[in-house]
C-alpha cells in the first residue's frame, strides 16, 4: 500500500518531469531548419523529437498535458513556437501540425502502453504511429485552414508536397532518435 507521502512524491516528480519537457518542446522551436516555399515556409525543428520522446517515456495522459500546456502558452502569448506565439497563430496553416504534436504524443505513449517492450523495433513503432498522428492533424488543418479560412487556394498536391514529402524524411530520422534515446532511459527511468 502506498502512503500518502509516496503518492505525493510520485505526483511531484510527475510534474516536475511534465514541466520538463514542456520546456524541451519549448526549446525545440528554435532548432529549426526552415524550407522556403510558397504558400507558407515550413519548419522542421527538434520540437517532434521531445514530444515523440514525452509519449515514450511519460505515457499517453502525461504527455497529452506536456504538450498541451506548451500549446496554451504559445497561444497566450509565449514566443515559444518557431515563428512566434500568439493566439494569431491558430490562423497560421502550420498550426495544425503543433495540434498535432498532442496527438502524437497521446497515441505514441497509448501504442507504447500496450506491449510496454523496451525493443528497439516496438519503440520506433509506437513512434511511427506518432508521426502518423501529427501528420494527419497538421495535413489537414493546413488544406482547411488555407482553402476556408485565408481564402488561399492550396490543392491536396501542394498539400502533400510541402506538407509531407519535404519534411516526412527528417522527422522519421527524429523517431529513430527518439526511440534510441528511449530505449537507454526507459530502464533508467524504471530503476528511479
Amino acid at each position: 500500500m502506498t502512503t500518502g507521502k509516496t503518492r505525493a512524491g510520485r505526483k511531484g516528480r510527475d510534474l516536475a518531469v511534465g514541466g520538463l519537457f514542456t520546456a524541451l518542446i519549448a526549446v525545440g522551436a528554435f532548432i529549426q531548419i526552415t524550407i522556403p516555399v510558397q504558400p507558407v515556409p515550413m519548419h522542421v525543428t527538434m520540437q517532434f523529437f521531445f514530444v515523440i520522446l514525452s509519449g515514450l517515456l511519460l505515457g499517453a495522459k502525461r504527455s497529452l498535458l506536456s504538450v498541451c500546456t506548451y500549446l496554451m502558452l504559445g497561444l497566450c502569448g509565449f514566443p515559444i513556437f518557431a515563428s512566434g506565439g500568439g493566439p494569431a497563430y491558430l490562423l497560421k496553416p502550420t498550426f495544425g501540425f503543433l495540434m498535432g504534436f498532442a496527438a502524437a504524443g497521446y497515441l505514441c505513449g497509448r501504442v507504447y502502453a500496450l506491449k510496454r517492450r523496451a525493443s528497439f523495433s516496438w519503440l520506433l513503432f509506437s513512434a511511427f504511429w506518432g508521426l502518423l498522428a501529427d501528420y494527419g492533424c497538421g495535413m489537414l488543418y493546413f488544406y482547411f485552414c488555407s482553402n476556408y479560412v485565408l481564402g488561399v487556394e492550396v490543392g491536396w498536391r501542394l498539400v502533400f508536397i510541402n506538407c509531407f514529402l519535404l519534411t516526412v524524411g527528417q522527422d522519421f530520422v527524429l523517431c529513430v532518435l527518439a526511440a534510441m534515446l528511449a530505449k537507454r532511459l526507459i530502464p533508467v527511468l524504471e530503476n528511479l
